[in-house]
């Protein structure tokens, strides 16, 4: 069973940074894309970012966009989420998400695998 480990939350304040990771534990099949989505206190779950396997091609969600950013190294199954210049309304469990082959990339039921969630809280 695929697990995917993940890390790097935490309790900063607003203008800070943090870089959350996601590592794949027991991956054996393909891979396509690698994301990253939030739930923030009370709202549904929604697209963070997500990075292309192949080619390292990113994609991002409007509020990501400038601040935040995503990166893989293949070699190690794992994928970065750089978050520079949080703000209070990015306080939300962050969860990754595998997908092993083509699909809508911003749909969280095209993923096939989720880690359980890293928490990020930015005070102000």
């Amino acid at each position: 069973q695929v697990r995917l480990i993940e890390s790097g939350g935490g309790l900063v304040q607003a203008g800070e940074s943090l870089r959350l990771s996601c590592r794949a534990s027991n991956h054996h099949g393909s891979s396509y894309a690698r994301a990253w989505f939030r739930q923030p206190p009370g709202k549904e779950r929604e697209f963070v970012a997500v990075v292309i396997w192949s080619n390292g091609n990113a994609y991002y969600s409007d509020f990501a966009k400038g601040r935040f950013f995503i990166s893989r190294d293949t070699n190690k199954d794992t994928a970065w989420l750089q978050m520079n210049s949080l703000k209070p309304e990015d306080t939300a469990l962050y969860y990754c998400a595998h997908m092993n082959r083509p699909g809508q990339l911003m749909a969280p039921t095209e993923y096939d695998h989720w880690g359980q969630g890293t928490q990020v809280t930015v005070s102000s």
